[in-house]
């Protein structure tokens, strides 16, 4: 999962909700239904928390 890939850990699930913390607490919940697509809304949310944005600018060739 992408937010794995930086750094966050899985620290429970409850239900369909997924919670990661990264390693400096930042800490998102994540709705995750078998089959279907994460809402727009979180994938906005997702590229904020973590500056993704920026990331593609300074990492892009």
């Amino acid at each position: 999962m992408l937010l794995e890939a930086f750094g966050f850990e899985e620290q429970r699930s409850k239900g369909s909700h997924h919670i990661f913390r990264s390693p400096t607490g930042l800490q998102i919940t994540v709705p995750k239904k078998h089959g279907h697509k994460v809402k727009a809304a979180y994938v906005r949310q997702i590229i904020q928390l973590l500056q993704l944005r920026e990331w593609n600018d300074e990492n892009s060739d």
